[in-house]
Formats: structure tokens, sequence, C-alpha cells
């Protein structure tokens, strides 16, 4: 297996290599279609990285993965399986695909947000709202007796 090139983006402008050794594959036998090759192949592949420990991430990067994929970790262990194809060669390269993305995607730095006004349009609705809001409930009450 080769090391996994994570394409470059916000956060990892040159790209991320994860070396091939950080990384934990598993085999195991794939559910759905497929007939009798389905009971016989080890077709389902898991692949693990060790975000805690790999040597891919800077310390910067690795506190802001740790944080965006938090529901995802197992401790800090990140898990990627793939099982939609018959052959697993093909699951393996899905599975990497997967695992880049993620990276790609967690390592990049939030985007600030833009504070903005609402607009003459949206208040000028939410006070007509609220009049009409306010009618109901006055149109509820019990009428006097004059």
């Amino acid at each position: 297996m080769d090391d996994l090139r994570v394409a470059p983006g916000p956060g990892a402008p040159r790209g991320l290599t994860v070396p091939a050794a950080e990384f934990v594959e598993k085999f195991s036998r794939s559910s759905g279609p497929g007939g009798q090759h389905v009971n016989t192949a080890d077709s389902r592949v898991q692949l693990s990285l060790d975000l805690g420990t790999t040597s891919a991430l800077d310390d910067d990067q690795r506190a802001r993965v740790l944080r965006n994929l938090a529901p995802r970790l197992s401790g800090t262990v990140l898990t990627v399986s793939a099982e939609e194809h018959r052959s697993q060669r093909r699951n393996r390269e899905a599975a990497r695909r997967r695992l880049a993305e993620l990276l790609r995607e967690a390592v990049a730095p939030p985007v600030p947000r833009r504070p903005t006004r609402p607009t003459r349009g949206s208040r000028r609705r939410r006070l007509e709202a609220k009049r009409q809001r306010s009618e109901v409930k006055t149109n509820r009450r019990r009428p006097n007796h004059d």
C-alpha cells in the first residue's frame, strides 16, 4: 500500500502525505448482494488512522482535525469503511478516497461569519406578523359589557 496523498486546500496549502505504515486495515465479509462470492471473499475494508499520533499533521492541524471530527472518533482513531464494490482492491481505494476527503475538510480553518443586518422587507414582515398575532390574542378576550 502506498502513502495517502491529500490534495491541497485551506489549512494544508501543500496538501498532506500520510505514511502507509500509520494505517491499520481490516478486512471482513461484506453484506448485501453478490451471491456465493460474498460468502467467500473478505471484500469489506475498514481503514483506521490514529490522528493523535500521525506524523502527517502539525500541532495546529491536529487540534483542528480532532475538534472537527470528534463525533466520528473513537479516542483519537478515525475509522472509515467501504463495502460498495465487490472487489477488495476497489473498496480499499474507496476507503482511502473517503479518508482523504474527510481529512481535507477537517483540516480547513472555520470560515468566519460575516455579520449582516436584516433587510427592510424582513423587518416590515416581522412587525406585521407581530401585529397580526397581537390582534388574534386581543380577539380572544371576553367582550366588554358596555
